[in-house]
């Protein structure tokens, strides 16, 4: 049986656009876009992991704000169980840590992006409503 990997994904918000990273070479699915995020550690909420998560990643401070989906979608290594959420970027604009790139993009312009899988229905339910 494959193992179930929690993790969250955060559509980053700036002036009616959404934050897209790109997954750095090296990395499992490089050169997919996603919304960064990472693993839910033991005794983290999802919120708490996400806020830490983008600390980590991007070096940034941002407030978890609502609840968009959980999707889970199969890969070869596992199981990904995705929770993402709405997010608020407070100060510094994001870095380049672990992403190869980064782009403010329109709602409606997510899909033209070769997603994650998992990170692909966020993606419609973002582009649907905030049209």
């Amino acid at each position: 049986m494959k193992k179930r990997i929690q993790v969250t994904g955060a559509a980053l918000l700036k002036d009616g656009k959404i934050l897209a990273a790109r997954r750095g070479e090296g990395k499992s699915l490089a050169g997919f876009w996603e919304f960064p995020g990472g693993k839910i550690e033991a005794g983290e909420s999802p919120e708490q992991a996400l806020a830490r998560e983008l600390k980590e990643e991007l070096l940034i401070d941002a407030s978890v704000g609502d609840f968009i989906t959980t999707t889970e979608h199969e890969y070869d290594f596992g199981i990904i169980v995705l929770s993402t959420y709405f997010c608020r970027l407070h100060g510094s604009e994001p870095k380049l840590t672990e992403h190869s790139e980064i782009r403010w993009m329109s709602p409606t312009d997510l899909p033209s992006l070769t997603w994650a899988p998992a990170d692909v229905p966020a993606v419609e339910l973002i582009s649907k409503s905030l049209r």
